[in-house]
């Protein structure tokens, strides 16, 4: 029997007063729609955990979903990670997004700063300390990290995060479903079966969308690129052209065998729940 499909969001800890008092509205249109889990990124600006644990909080004081914070280990020691561990534990948290977290600018090595250097040390220190308490969720890029220097590299850190006591891995945003089927084949060929559930980002705005692909190294196709800059100055038509085109992609992943999807909802319902209706998943009554 197949498993379950697993639907899930991701959040931010909000950076402005603002956004802070918008997020429990948001938290709360979004799990009306009861998703497996929110997880939750690093903390704001990339300064500390702290946005990621009092996001976390309000996750749970306002939805009730299970909550699975990012936890980065760049620049970190084997205390402080322990010390996030236990905190998050004490919490009743059960799930993690396990991630080296972004280098500093002036870093000249892929490898870390720290008592840590890649994400697979990071999984084997969960694993070593808390053994399989917690459900370890880690980064997969079907189109390669873009700070790696070619595609057999970035495989083989993937598949030793994997070795290291992964459970399943969330993709970076993509719009070419070719990239996430052959990456999964990949996986599948050398031996990896642990869930690579693809991440989906809402289109709603040109000049945004150009930014996240350049800034992970995800190829936006042109025939996208150009009909979202001829039809930036009309809102409606772009909303309504990114939510076809991300409809699509949706549903050809789901077809082709996707163990679910984890939509990047940049801190808004709207764009997420719109796509969750486009694709018929269930709402709660």
């Amino acid at each position: 029997m197949a498993s379950p499909l697993s639907f899930s969001f991701e959040l931010f800890p909000p950076r402005t007063p603002e956004g802070v008092a918008k997020l429990p509205a948001v938290i709360g249109q979004l799990a009306a729609v009861r998703p497996n889990y929110f997880s939750v990124t690093y903390g704001a600006g990339g300064s500390d955990q702290d946005g990621t644990y009092e996001t976390i909080v309000a996750v749970v004081k306002h939805a009730g979903v299970e909550a699975a914070p990012h936890l980065t280990c760049v620049g970190s020691t084997r205390a402080h990670v322990a010390a996030l561990l236990n905190r998050y534990r004490e919490m009743g948290v059960k799930r993690i997004v396990a991630l080296r977290g972004d280098l500093p600018a002036t870093a000249m090595s892929p490898s870390a700063p720290g008592e840590f250097h890649y994400a697979n040390e990071l999984v084997s220190f969960i694993r070593e300390t808390h053994g399989d308490h917690f459900h370890i969720e880690v980064a997969a890029y079907p189109e390669m990290h873009p700070q790696a220097l070619k595609p057999t590299e970035d495989f083989e850190n993937f598949k030793r995060k994997v070795e290291a006591g992964a459970d399943a891995a969330l993709t970076q945003l993509f719009y070419n479903a070719d990239a996430y089927f052959d990456f999964v084949e990949r996986c599948r060929k050398s031996g990896i079966g642990i869930p690579i559930v693809p991440g989906i980002m809402p289109i709603t705005g040109f000049a945004n969308i150009v930014r996240f692909c350049a800034g992970c190294g995800a190829d936006l196709p042109r025939w996208i690129r150009l009909r979202l800059e001829e039809i930036e100055d009309s809102k409606p038509a772009l909303q309504e052209f990114g939510a076809e085109v991300v409809t699509r992609l949706c549903e050809t992943l789901l077809r082709g065998g996707a163990p679910g999807l984890h939509f990047y909802t940049v801190n808004q319902a709207g764009p997420t729940l719109r796509l969750w209706k486009n694709l018929g998943l269930p709402v709660p009554a």
